[in-house]
């Protein structure tokens, strides 16, 4: 024994200075991420870490962001639309079932109230379950049902519909109005409600809202912002970022929305 240090103590010490280091290349990619995807969860940064590294278990990556200081604050996001008892609800043609085998066949949609230095701000959005994209919204000072009719037709007049689309929402008001009916009516569209009170049945579309909300909205000082300015930023961020850059964990490979589509439209063609 050298130094008063035993043979089996000097190599369990090189074993953690070996670990150590590991630890710090590891802390060191998820300080990258974070740096170049401020909105990112545990998971997905685990997934992005890059082929070179040792990827860890979901718990230790989570241990390491928080003593890091890597963890996102979680808001909850609230629905603001009201029912109304005296229109008839159609029929859950959904029934949680989020899923699509091909685009503009399933739709979600929902508003959502936004804030701002000059008063309120209602977003009203149309999400595909084939690839998760946003395909149509429309932003106004009012949430009356023209909202959500514009909503319809910047989705129709950007991609399109398939025979037999379903239009799934919660039992809004804007959504049991004639104004919205009629212009399913028209279109051939299929109508889809989940229950009252029940935020499961339109899941999807909160998690977007709850997304939008957390990775954007929290982080904009409202009070000193117009709504025009709000407009801009979700619209830019909707379009330049979520739809085409953001990983999508229901999509396959976590490909973004319209990656995921031009893939889709690229298959069907060939």
């Amino acid at each position: 024994m050298v130094l008063s240090v035993r043979r089996e103590g000097y190599y369990a010490w090189q074993k953690r200075k070996v670990r150590l280091n590991r630890d710090e290349e590891l802390v060191s990619a998820l300080y990258a991420i974070r740096k170049n995807h401020p909105k990112y969860g545990v998971q997905s940064m685990r997934d992005e870490l890059p082929a070179t590294i040792h990827k860890p278990s979901y718990g230790k990556c989570y241990r390491l962001c928080r003593e890091h200081n890597l963890l996102q604050r979680r808001k909850t996001a609230r629905g603001i639309t009201r029912s109304n008892p005296k229109e008839q609800a159609s029929e859950d043609l959904i029934n949680r079932d989020f899923k699509s085998a091909a685009a503009n066949t399933k739709w979600l949609t929902d508003i959502s109230e936004i804030k701002c230095a000059d008063g309120r701000l209602y977003l009203a959005a149309i999400l595909d379950c084939f690839d998760g994209a946003i395909v149509g919204m429309s932003m106004a000072s009012h949430k009356r049902a023209e909202l959500c009719v514009s909503a319809l037709k910047s989705a129709i007049g950007r991609y399109g519909k398939q025979a037999g689309l379903i239009i799934h929402s919660d039992r809004g008001s804007q959504y049991t109005s004639k104004e919205f009916r009629k212009e399913l009516q028209c279109r051939k569209i299929l109508q889809s409600m989940g229950r009252t009170g029940s935020c499961y049945d339109n899941a999807r579309m909160e998690s977007f809202f709850a997304t939008l909300k957390k990775e954007l909205i929290y982080d904009l000082p409202l009070s000193r912002l117009t709504r025009d300015q709000v407009r801009h930023y979700i619209f830019t961020w909707v379009e330049l970022y979520y739809n085409t850059q953001r990983r999508n964990t229901a999509n396959e490979d976590n490909l973004p929305p319209l990656k995921k589509r031009a893939m889709f439209l690229a298959d069907r063609a060939a």
